[in-house]
């Protein structure tokens, strides 16, 4: 069971409490004039590799803010957790 702390309300939340948003970076394309192919790549296709990476997480049954993560993939290890106003001081894989 992963546990985080929210960066807004510095609650502590079980993964039950939480929605996971995904790996950072991903560019949403305009939907109007995205293809087929740029369209089934934004929703579907993903690095997923083993190790450090950076995600979303929202605080569902808290404040309900989104925040950034750096966990490892495999051992869930929890690097980071910052709120979004501080992307500028997550790198990747630290």
């Amino acid at each position: 069971m992963i546990t985080l702390r929210c960066p807004y309300c510095n609650e502590l939340r079980v993964e039950d409490e939480l929605n996971h948003g995904g790996e950072l970076g991903i560019l949403r394309p305009t939907p109007e004039t995205a293809s087929n192919d740029e369209w089934t790549d934004y929703l579907f296709m993903r690095v997923n590799r083993k190790g450090f990476h950076g995600e979303q997480w929202c605080c569902t049954y808290g404040c309900g803010q989104w925040f950034l993560v750096v966990r490892h993939t495999v051992t869930h290890e929890v690097t980071k957790v910052l709120r979004v106003d501080e992307a500028a001081t997550l790198q990747e894989g630290t």
